[in-house]
């Protein structure tokens, strides 16, 4: 019962992400996700920016998201390191701190085809919290078209962005 209460308290600090899938075609897709953080625009950004404390280490190549980080400056690297390896996800092209932070870059599987896309973070001020907007826009080559993985891009972005709703709020995600 207990965890029940304490799962309950962490999806409405964050809230629940808005999902969707604003376009899908043979050439590309764009997905939109809004959740309202119960956190200030400063301490989203906080949260953001340590992409390793509420990224899912389920979606990373080394199985484990304390391997992540990401540097918050043009040029930036959000990448991932690991004792025999590593990966850059996205490279950082927008920087306006508490505001706005665009990347580009293919997630996942995406960095195996010939696809780009860029992701922007936006935090708006509202009341004693925050709207998070992440907008992830991918175009390019895949002999079976990119439409179909509109959906499945949508699921995984949307559970990333309500982990870090949680973990501004919060402190977990």
């Amino acid at each position: 019962m207990r965890a029940w209460i304490m799962a309950a308290a962490l999806a409405a600090a964050a809230g629940t992400a808005q999902a969707e899938v604003v376009d899908a075609q043979a050439g590309g897709f764009q997905v939109r996700e809004t959740v309202e953080v119960a956190a200030k625009p400063d301490a989203v950004w906080k949260a953001l920016v340590d992409v390793g404390g509420w990224w899912s280490s389920d979606h990373t190549w080394s199985g484990d998201a304390k391997n992540l980080s990401l540097d918050p400056k043009p040029g930036g690297c959000w990448c991932e390191r690991w004792p025999d390896g590593g990966a850059q996800h996205m490279t950082v092209t927008f920087v306006q701190s508490n505001r706005e932070l665009r990347t580009t870059g293919a997630l996942g599987p995406l960095s195996m085809m010939a696809v780009s896309g860029a992701m922007t973070f936006k935090l708006q001020p509202k009341g004693e919290g925050t709207t998070l907007t992440v907008t992830y826009s991918v175009g390019g080559y895949a002999p079976q078209g990119l439409a179909g993985l509109a959906a499945p891009v949508d699921g995984v972005l949307k559970a990333q962005v309500e982990r870090l709703g949680r973990y501004a709020a919060t402190g977990k995600p």
